[in-house]
Order: structure tokens, then C-alpha cells, then sequence
């Protein structure tokens, strides 16, 4: 695929940044502006946040991608949902830039295309920041070297986006060996901080992934505007 800029159903990207919130919190959000989406009523969204401590194993996996039970995840101050998202196993905490687009994909139906295009938005924000990142033939999401920085899991319904990706920017990386990352065996990760030394503003970071998304996704008319979120 080449990463050449596509074009939207309609209108303008909207983000919406939300800072740190709980996982459930924000998969409430996802299925209203799904329905909103689905009904025309307000234009493509892009959601940032950070998430509190949490684990969510979609529909490509099962508890056998949890090197622990539930209980220690509860001691540990980590949550932890079933979620109908493609992928396997995922760790989300502070630090992290998390991700979920709201767009239309009705004009071209390519859900392979909308994968690539997510991994082509990661590695734009991540060479802003001196860090090279690669896709892996046959494995979705972002690798540095043998280690993985971005994971990607999303649902369509009707051709509407949910879910999306995660970027390790600053955040702990030792709850990844809580679970089988994407239900991959000896995957291990890595993030920005731990590449190149230094903790990044995670407004910052936000915005340059809005914008090297926004470049990805969008044609030259199609502006990318900030919604503020209570």
C-alpha cells in the first residue's frame, strides 16, 4: 500500500482530547458517537486520551493471554474488560497515547487499508520524535526493532470505525508482562522514553498525532479542528 493521503465520507476531522479517563468511561463515548456517526449527526471524530491502569483482551483472544488471574490484576490496581474489538491482549496506562477514530469508511470499504493507514499515521508522530518505527510483515502494529511501541484493534460496524491504536510514549512498561501482548508469545515492548531517553508533553505528542493523522487520512480541504470535552 502506498501511504498517500485518502479522503473522508464527509466533512472535517474533529479531535477530542480527554486526558487521562477510565477505560469504561470512554467505551461509553465510543458507542454514542458510533451511533451519531452512523446517523450523520456529527462528522468523523478522532478521541486521545490517556487510560488509567487497564487490560482488555478483544475477540482474537481469550484469558489464556493473561499471565495472571484476574485477582492479582485487581491487587495490582489494573482493571480489565472483555471488548468487542478485533486483537488479542492489550495493557493501557498513563503515559501512553491511546487513540480511537469515529470515521466513515463507507466510500472505500478497505478495512486492510484503514489497518495500514493507522500504522502509517504511528510511524509520521513517532519520526517527529527521532524514533524510527517499522510494520512486521503479517503482524499489525508498530515495532522498533524487535520490540513493539504501537498496537492496533478496532471494530466496524456499518463501516464505521471504533477502538484503534496505542502509542508507548512515556508510560511504565512493566505491566506488558502482565499478558501475551496481542496473543503473541515472548513480544516484548518499548516506548519513546525508553529509546531515546526523554519524557515527552503528552498534550504534545497528541497533537502531532492528530495532525500527521489528519495528513494520512484527509484531503487538503478537510480541516482538523480541537472539540473541547468536559
Amino acid at each position: 500500500m502506498k501511504d498517500r493521503p485518502g479522503r473522508f465520507a464527509s466533512g472535517p476531522l474533529e479531535v477530542r482530547q480527554l486526558g487521562l479517563r477510565r477505560y469504561e468511561e470512554t467505551l461509553e463515548l465510543q458507542r454514542a458517537l458510533v451511533a451519531a456517526r452512523k446517523a450523520n449527526e456529527l462528522p468523523d471524530q478522532l478521541i486521545l486520551m490517556e487510560h488509567y491502569p487497564v487490560i482488555t483482551i478483544g475477540s482474537g483472544g481469550g484469558p489464556e493471554q493473561l499471565n495472571v488471574g484476574e485477582a492479582r490484576l485487581a491487587q495490582l490496581g489494573i482493571e480489565f474488560f472483555n471488548v468487542d474489538r478485533g486483537g488479542g491482549a492489550a495493557y493501557h496506562g498513563p503515559g501512553q497515547l491511546v487513540a480511537y477514530p469515529i470515521v466513515d469508511l463507507s466510500a472505500g470499504k478497505d478495512l486492510h487499508d484503514y489497518l495500514r493507514r493507522l500504522e502509517a499515521s504511528v510511524i509520521a508522530t513517532l519520526a517527529e520524535f527521532e524514533v524510527i518505527g517499522a510494520r512486521r510483515p503479517g503482524r499489525t502494529g508498530v515495532w522498533c526493532g524487535e520490540r513493539k511501541i504501537a498496537s492496533i484493534g478496532i471494530r466496524a460496524e456499518r463501516w464505521v470505525t471504533s477502538h484503534g491504536l496505542s502509542i508507548n510514549i512515556n508510560n511504565d512498561l512493566r505491566p506488558f508482562d502482565l499478558i501475551k501482548q496481542c496473543g503473541l508469545e515472548g513480544v516484548k515492548a518499548t516506548s519513546v522514553k525508553r529509546i531515546t531517553g526523554r519524557e515527552l508533553d503528552m498534550a504534545s505528542v497528541a497533537r502531532v498525532f492528530a495532525g500527521r493523522f489528519a495528513a494520512v487520512f484527509s484531503d487538503k480541504e478537510s480541516i482538523c479542528r480541537s472539540v473541547p470535552v468536559g
